[in-house]
């Protein structure tokens, strides 16, 4: 195991094999709040690894602010933090005004008019990917679900879903050779440094959502677009191009990934254990539940970061205002302190009190509902199925310490017995 002060979770090579749980684990044991070393210009960050610390820091807007970056490690100047700010770098008033602009259609019961339409769109995906006796589980699967589900909620047409998809692998793989349009923190970035992410494909994201937006405005529609631009939000300043724009941008990215790496993570993990297979399918009736520990074992989203706004301290450690403090969540979806036997996946683990939509604080993660109701009907449709679906071949992960993804999962299905 790597000894917690000799590798940087700076270092995105660290990911390219998935996560590394060794580390993690590591950090929690000897240095639960260490300080990362980063390359110039970056002055470095504090990685909180333990779960109770990050709850700590989540819940505590006042101390650790989301205004000055909340997804991205970069070292953001004035003007950079004024340009990107969207819903996630907002706190107090203004946060919940944006916030609240979509926060019901994202409830239980607003999504529920969808449950027919997801079961006939999962079984169209599965129905197609079962076509082939081999396929690529994310191309076919994983990634095609998900953004049709945002397509729908958009109200957009089925024939711009691989250019959605496109655009969020290029803006989240920023740190991937494979996807990235400029690799973050090169020189080339620099031209884009105002953007989210520093990628090109943001410009094209804004474009997409202006001629959208222009298409929508003083209309009746109940589409998200429609109602960031025919709604006021609760404080009474109207949203300007930046905010629309951004808030369009995480649209885009937030109502794709994490599902998708969370479907693509999940089948592997039910490969490995078909003990949870055959309980599934015996019993489908757990499968909701089963989706908490589906999200635990994923852990899509590696980290967020905060700003301490004051000088203070952390589980002994003393954090200055300016410092940039990052949360784990992967690792804290690992703590021992929290989660029995943490490395075994349980479909029927109960309490389940995983991170991986954040765990409280007004930063929550707003669609985590409808990300829910996304997997749950995934695997009622394809657990149900007569194939067992067996790996063919590597799997490929993204070169990023943000998002815990998965780029190629080739697979086979076999018939069952």
């Amino acid at each position: 195991m790597s000894t917690a002060t000799a590798i940087s979770l700076a270092d995105n090579d660290l990911f390219v094999q998935g996560a590394p749980w060794g580390v993690f684990e590591s950090l929690r044991h000897h240095d639960p709040v260490s300080w990362q070393q980063e390359p110039a210009p970056n002055k470095g960050f504090w990685a909180v690894t333990r779960y109770q610390d990050i709850v700590e820091v989540l819940r505590d807007p006042q101390t650790y602010s989301s205004e000055i970056g909340a997804t991205n490690l970069e070292e953001l100047d004035a003007s950079q933090i004024e340009i990107r700010k969207s819903m996630l770098e907002t706190d107090g008033e203004r946060h919940r005004a944006l916030r609240k602009l979509l926060q019901y259609d994202f409830t239980p019961r607003a999504l529920a008019i969808y449950e027919t339409f997801l079961r006939g769109i999962t079984a169209s995906t599965l129905d197609e990917a079962f076509q082939a006796p081999t396929f690529d589980f994310v191309e076919a699967v994983a990634a095609d679900f998900p953004i049709r589900v945002l397509a729908q909620l958009l109200d957009v047409p089925d024939a711009d879903i691989p250019q959605l998809i496109k655009w969020g692998n290029r803006m989240v793989g920023n740190t991937d050779p494979e996807h990235a349009d400029v690799i973050l923190g090169s020189e080339e970035s620099e031209k884009y440094r105002d953007l989210p992410f520093r990628s090109p494909a943001a410009l094209e994201v804004f474009e997409y959502g202006f001629r959208l937006a222009n298409d929508r405005r003083g209309k009746d529609g109940r589409d998200l677009v429609s109602r960031l631009v025919n709604q006021v939000p609760m404080d009474g300043i109207p949203l300007d191009d930046r905010d629309f724009r951004n808030y369009f941008l995480l649209l885009v990215i937030a109502g794709n990934e994490t599902t998708r790496h969370t479907i693509s993570h999940t089948m592997r993990n039910l490969i490995a254990n078909p003990d949870a297979v055959a309980l599934l399918r015996a019993q489908p009736e757990l499968i909701p539940w089963a989706v908490e520990e589906f999200l635990r074992y994923a852990s899509p989203v590696y980290h967020f970061r905060r700003t301490a706004r004051v000088d203070t301290e952390l589980n002994g450690r003393r954090i200055k205002a300016g410092d940039k403090v990052v949360v784990w969540f992967a690792s804290g979806n690992r703590d021992e302190q929290v989660f029995e036997d943490p490395y075994r996946f349980d479909v029927t683990r109960k309490p389940n009190e995983h991170m991986a939509f954040g765990r409280g604080g007004p930063h929550m993660c707003l669609g985590n509902s409808l990300a829910r109701m996304e997997i749950q009907i995934m695997f009622e449709d394809l657990l149900a199925r007569p194939f067992d679906i067996q790996p063919n071949g590597e799997v490929e992960y993204l070169r990023s310490n943000f998002v815990h993804g998965i780029k190629r999962f080739p697979v086979k299905a076999v018939p069952r017995s």
